[in-house]
């Protein structure tokens, strides 16, 4: 009974903090978009947040679908030679199912909205400085255009997340160690054992 009130009551603590980051991130980037669309009049600028937004959505998918993929007995291994970034890769096959919830969803649906709103932008912007686009044409285009590279990027993301699983993992791992390093190192907390490694 205890023990299905502990996991109610984290399961819990992860919705509120996903709703709450959620609505944090978006809200920055949302103005983060709509400060570049107004201070900075180039179609260029926007279509590059964009492409961005979009690499964004596919990587995270990758990750959240490798670890599900993937098995912790590598990383086990890998741990235990005191690989760099297996500790953090162990963890996020451990935790598959909340790692595969905020990359695929969480973020997934983040960055879609967020490439919806870019292209209502760029379409905007390439109006205004060309008053003789037609309006309706290009809002099919790029909406056509978002969808489709979406799509195929996540087609492709999934079968490198299903072929090369423990690689990503391991990458992912290696990214999430990296920052732990420095975000010691700013906290005055020396090295922090990021240099005890070994190699793969």
């Amino acid at each position: 009974m205890g023990t299905n009130r502990k996991k109610t009551s984290s399961y819990a603590r992860y919705v509120v903090l996903v709703t709450v980051g959620s609505f944090g991130v978006t809200a920055l980037l949302a103005a983060g978009a709509e400060a570049i669309s107004r201070r900075w009049e180039v179609w260029w600028l926007l279509t590059s947040f964009l492409f961005l937004v979009l690499f964004i959505n596919v990587a995270f998918d990758i990750v959240g679908s490798a670890a599900m993929a993937a098995s912790p007995a590598p990383f086990n291994a890998m741990a235990a030679r005191r690989v760099f970034g297996a500790r953090e890769a162990l963890d996020l096959v451990r935790n598959a199912d909340k790692v595969a919830s905020f990359a695929n969803d969480v973020v997934g649906d983040i960055m879609g909205i967020m490439a919806g709103a870019l292209g209502v932008a760029l379409v905007l912007q390439i109006t205004t400085s060309w008053s003789e686009s037609p309006v309706s044409y290009l809002e099919a285009l790029v909406t056509a255009s978002i969808a489709s590279l979406t799509v195929a990027g996540k087609a492709v993301g999934k079968r490198v997340a299903a072929t090369r699983s423990e690689e990503v993992v391991l990458l992912a791992g290696k990214i999430v160690a990296g920052v732990k390093c420095v975000l010691r190192r700013k906290a005055g907390k020396g090295r922090g054992g990021c240099g005890r490694t070994r190699a793969r």
